[in-house]
């Protein structure tokens, strides 16, 4: 799917100066850097998900150690 970003100068100065220096593509880059924070994402999603249920399985037990 085509599209375009317009992106500030100084960030397209920086993309310009990686791609000459990986000897890719902004295009390449900019893919690379939305699959890189899809899973980061994810990663952080499932990460707070796990963190809640733990938490909740835990609850009475952390109060217990509260109290005590």
């Amino acid at each position: 799917m085509a599209m375009t970003v317009r992106l500030p100068e100084e960030l397209d100065a920086q993309l310009n100066a990686l791609a000459e220096r990986r000897h890719t593509s902004k295009h390449a880059l900019l893919i690379e850097a939305a699959d890189r924070f899809l899973r980061e994402e994810v990663t952080t999603e499932q990460a707070v998900t796990i963190a809640r249920d733990v938490a909740d399985r835990y609850s009475e037990l952390m109060k217990k150690l509260e109290d005590a």
